[in-house]
């Protein structure tokens, strides 16, 4: 039986009260301070205060805590707007803004679909606003957007995650690597690239972010009209 429908212990008198949303929680207090590689059922027992075996009656095992941990984070996750187009551009930003919030999401995205009740109660909302589209266009359309906002988060929190390794900002970076680059494009093998790094505007991550998504919805919207 999965986990969304295995019920949990009774409640037992006992000094530390239990139950599987105050393990998840503590899950994710871990995995926001220190990443996903300072979860495991030890820590979070030991941040509740009792032993790691009494985990075992609400969760088999780590994999499914970080189940129950990514559809912990799609209750952050609540597109809203009128039509396809708001709703799937609502989607985006919230998935966005809900890994920033928790860096470990980017790692847990991706690959087979969610299906905790609050996953579904995302994708119902996104699919309802598709009603109109053909239903064998529903689901690629949604992946699209889900596999860009992925990429995107990825690279943004690890970007991130770099500058906080190394000490350097994204302008200290670029700074180190410009007289390597001034050297390499003088060599005049690189020119379109000379040109996009010399004269282009060098946008922050929030405007890249928001011209791909309108060039992806762009691209939904004329195909949606033939």
């Amino acid at each position: 039986m999965l986990v969304w429908e295995r019920p949990e212990p009774a409640e037992r008198p006992v000094p530390a009260p239990l139950s599987r949303e105050r393990i998840v929680r503590a899950a994710i207090r871990l995995a926001d301070a220190d990443g996903l590689d300072a979860v495991s059922l030890r820590k979070v027992a030991t941040v509740l205060d009792v032993r790691p075996m009494r985990l075992y009656g609400y969760i088999d095992s780590k994999d499914e805590l970080l189940d129950l941990m990514v559809d912990a984070a799609h209750a952050e996750i609540r597109p809203t707007g009128d039509g396809w187009r708001e709703v799937l551009r609502s989607l985006a930003e919230s998935t966005r803004h809900t890994a920033h919030r928790h860096e470990w999401l980017a790692d847990l995205l991706g690959g087979r679909p969610q299906f905790g009740p609050h996953a579904l109660a995302t994708g119902e909302c996104v699919v309802a606003a598709l009603d109109e589209v053909d239903v064998d266009a529903v689901m690629p359309l949604v992946a699209a957007v889900n596999a860009y906002v992925i990429g995107a988060v990825r690279r943004e929190i690890a970007d991130r995650r770099a500058e906080r390794a190394t000490g350097m900002d994204e302008k200290r970076w670029q700074a180190s690597l410009g007289p390597y680059l001034e050297r390499t494009f003088a060599t005049g093998r690189f020119p379109a690239l000379a040109t996009v790094v010399h004269d282009a505007a060098h946008l922050d991550a929030d405007a890249t972010f928001h011209i791909g998504l309108d060039c992806l919805l762009d691209g939904i919207a004329a195909r949606l009209a033939k």
